[in-house]
């Protein structure tokens, strides 16, 4: 026994007020209607994490324009009423089990392996992905060489993160999580070898971290004050797990003080059980010296240690757990009863990362 778990403290955390300090991590599910609405399954899977104790969800990356941001088939969306409608289920189960949920506002860019308004993915350069598409999320083959975005581009995409953050505000979300992280877009614009501009969105770090700048001032803006807006950062990629910022803790900090200074009420850092080493400082702990905002950490965090570790020393603030989450719907209530959680069966995402093939596996 090691004594009361600190995750279990409740919390207010960026201006919301969180019964304890687990986290749901934000998982890509692709099992969102052709057309990008949520759905009464999704709607039970997220109330799933809300009814077993968890203080707070995250959702799924979900697209923002009807250009170049959905990044899989079957990806939710928030880019008008229908879809911002299909979300309410959601939100309501959720708040009805006593959870707070934010939306996760994500462009995929060159990335992207399916997209139903356009054939033709964009990114900061006309640099081809590294590796091959995600067969989980019904991708196959190289990624192709994407368009290099325009300023045009560039802004539509920036209003897009301001308009789908408004709709999830009316739908009664209590915020939303810019995704910057993981190798969509604006993780892109932050990373040297796939962006390869010499005008303002290119060059050193603070030019590479603009468009993530412009994005959160205009979501903040667009939103309004009392809703929450936080942004995830990650060094690896989904199609580059191992890559880490070539500066270290001098690029990490220059890139969470831009979302500080845009006006980031909260920062999420994405990483692995490596990450977080069990003597010494951390990136979650460095983000949060820095900007002196609350921190969210993601990875590995199922293991007791490392999250005690995390919370006890002030590393961060909540702990998001991802396939921890997914074997265990119920983790804060086991670890509230000192119970040992489940194992995490990978066949619950092979073939498919979906709420389907999951629902098949557990039956079969």
């Amino acid at each position: 026994m090691h004594g009361p778990h600190p995750a279990l403290t409740a919390v207010r955390f960026a201006g919301i007020e969180l019964r304890n300090r687990f986290a749901l991590a934000p998982m890509t599910r692709v099992s969102a209607t052709e057309d990008g609405r949520a759905t009464p399954e999704m709607a039970e899977y997220y109330a799933a994490f809300a009814e077993g104790g968890f203080g707070l969800l995250i959702t799924e990356g979900t697209y923002t324009d009807t250009a170049f941001s959905q990044g899989y088939l079957h990806q939710p969306g928030i880019t008008d009423k229908a879809q911002a409608a299909a979300w309410r289920p959601v939100v309501d189960r959720a708040h009805a089990a006593g959870a707070r949920v934010v939306l996760q506002l994500m462009h995929a860019g060159a990335v992207a392996q399916g997209n139903r308004f356009c054939d033709r993915a964009v990114g900061p350069s006309a640099v081809r992905p590294l590796g091959e598409q995600l067969t989980k999320y019904r991708g196959g083959g190289r990624w192709p060489v994407p368009l290099e975005m325009t300023r045009r581009q560039i802004a539509e995409a920036v209003q897009g993160f301001a308009d789908a953050a408004v709709r999830a505000r009316d739908a009664g979300f209590d915020g939303v999580e810019i995704h910057a992280a993981n190798g969509y877009l604006l993780d892109q614009f932050l990373t040297p070898y796939t962006n390869l501009r010499t005008d303002e969105y290119g060059g050193d770090t603070e030019g590479r971290s603009r468009l993530v700048r412009e994005v959160t001032t205009e979501v903040k803006g667009a939103t309004g004050p009392g809703f929450t807006v936080g942004v995830r950062f990650s060094q690896g990629k989904i199609n580059n797990p191992s890559w880490r910022w070539p500066g270290g803790d001098a690029d990490a900090g220059a890139v969470f003080s831009a979302a500080a200074a845009a006006g980031a009420d909260y920062l999420h850092l994405a990483g692995s059980g490596r990450d977080w080493p069990a003597h010494g400082p951390t990136l979650p702990g460095l983000a949060r010296t820095v900007t002196g905002l609350p921190v969210i950490a993601n990875g590995g965090l199922h293991q007791d240690a490392v999250a005690r570790r995390l919370l006890d020393e002030r590393h961060a603030d909540v702990l998001a757990v991802g396939t921890g989450a997914l074997a265990n719907p119920d983790l804060p209530r086991r670890v509230a009863a000192d119970e040992a959680p489940a194992p995490f069966d990978p066949g619950l995402l092979d073939p498919l990362a979906t709420l389907a093939n999951a629902r098949s596996h557990a039956n079969a």
